[in-house]
C-alpha cells in the first residue's frame, strides 16, 4: 500500500430495534404546568418576601420600627378603601406622565439633530458626559429659586431625570441600524426628520422601548423623592408627601403602605403596560425573543 492509496474501510450493518408506536403528545403533570406560569413563579417569591417580613417583624417586637405585613397590609386596604392612597397616587401619576412625556419629545429632538448634524453630535455627547451624572434631586435647589413651589418644579426635575438616559439609548440604538437599511431610506429620498421616522425609530425600536423602561423608573423614583421636599413645603402632594407626613407622625404602617403603593404601581406599569407594548411591536415584529 503507497502512500497515495487510501485506505479501505470494511463495510458493516448496524441491526437497529424495531421501533415501536409512542404517542406524539403526552399528559404533563398538573404542577409542571402551573409552575410554567411566569405569574405564579413571582407570585411565589411575592409570599416569601411577605413570610420573611412578618417573621422578622414578630421576632423583632417593635412595630416603630417594623410593622408586621398583616398591620401593613390592613393599613393599605384601608387607605385604598378610604380613597386616600389612590387619590396621592393620582396626583403623582399626574405630575410624572408631564414630566415625563416632555423628557421624551426633547430626547427625539436631540437624538434627531444628533444623527442629521455633526454639530447635533458634538452637542448630545457633551451634554450627556456634563448632566447624564448629574442627579436630578441635586436640582431641587435650583427648581425651587426658578419655578417657586408647584408642579413646575417637579417637572423641572423629571425632565432632567428622563432625558439624558433617554436620549443615549435612543441614539445608541439609531448608531446600531444597519447600513444597508440607511442607504435604503436615502434611494427612497429620505432626508431629516422623516429618515429618522420612517427608517431609523423602528429598526431601532428594542433600544427605544429599553430606553423608555430605564427613563420612567429613573422619574418614578425622582418623583417620589422629590415629593418629600416639595410636598412636605407646599402642603399638598402625591405619595412622597403621604409618606414624609406618616413619618413625622410616627405612623410608620402608613409609612410602608406608602411604599407599597410605590412599588405596585411600579409593577403594573412594567409587567402591563411596557409588557403589552414589548408584545404588541418588538415581540411581534420579531425584533427581541
Amino acid at each position: 500500500m503507497t502512500a497515495l492509496t487510501p485506505p479501505i474501510r470494511p463495510e458493516y450493518e448496524r441491526h437497529l430495534p424495531q421501533f415501536a408506536e409512542s404517542p406524539v403528545e403526552r399528559d404533563i403533570p398538573l404542577t409542571t404546568r402551573l409552575w410554567g406560569q411566569d405569574w405564579l413563579r413571582k407570585l411565589v417569591i411575592i409570599a416569601a418576601i411577605a413570610a420573611i417580613w412578618e417573621a422578622a417583624a414578630r421576632w423583632q417586637g417593635n412595630p416603630l420600627l417594623l410593622p408586621t405585613f398583616t398591620a401593613t397590609a390592613r393599613v393599605f386596604i384601608d387607605g385604598v378603601g378610604s380613597g386616600v392612597l389612590l387619590e396621592r397616587a393620582a396626583i403623582s401619576i399626574s405630575v410624572l406622565l408631564k414630566g415625563y412625556l416632555a423628557g421624551i419629545v426633547l430626547a427625539f429632538l436631540l437624538t434627531t439633530l444628533a444623527v442629521s448634524t455633526r454639530i447635533g453630535r458634538d452637542l448630545l455627547s457633551t451634554l450627556t458626559s456634563m448632566f447624564n451624572p448629574l442627579p436630578a434631586i441635586a436640582l431641587l435647589p435650583l427648581a425651587l429659586l426658578w419655578f417657586g413651589l408647584g408642579q413646575a418644579s417637579l417637572i423641572f426635575v423629571l425632565i432632567h431625570s428622563v432625558l439624558w438616559p433617554m436620549a443615549l439609548n435612543i441614539f445608541s440604538g439609531f448608531q446600531g441600524v444597519p447600513e444597508t437599511l440607511r442607504m435604503a431610506g436615502r434611494n427612497y429620498g429620505l432626508t431629516g426628520w422623516r429618515f429618522v421616522a420612517q427608517i431609523l425609530v423602528p429598526a431601532a425600536l428594542p433600544s427605544i422601548v429599553s430606553g423608555l423602561k430605564i427613563g420612567w423608573a429613573f422619574a418614578w423614583r425622582t418623583l417620589i423623592a422629590a415629593e418629600l421636599v416639595f410636598g412636605a413645603s407646599s402642603g399638598r402632594g402625591g405619595l412622597g408627601w403621604y409618606i414624609f407626613q406618616s413619618r413625622n407622625e410616627l405612623y410608620t404602617d402608613q409609612v410602608f403602605a406608602g411604599l407599597a403603593m410605590v412599588i405596585i404601581i411600579g409593577l403594573l406599569v412594567e409587567n402591563v403596560v411596557f409588557a403589552t407594548l414589548e408584545r404588541a411591536t418588538i415581540h411581534r415584529w420579531g425584533q427581541q425573543r
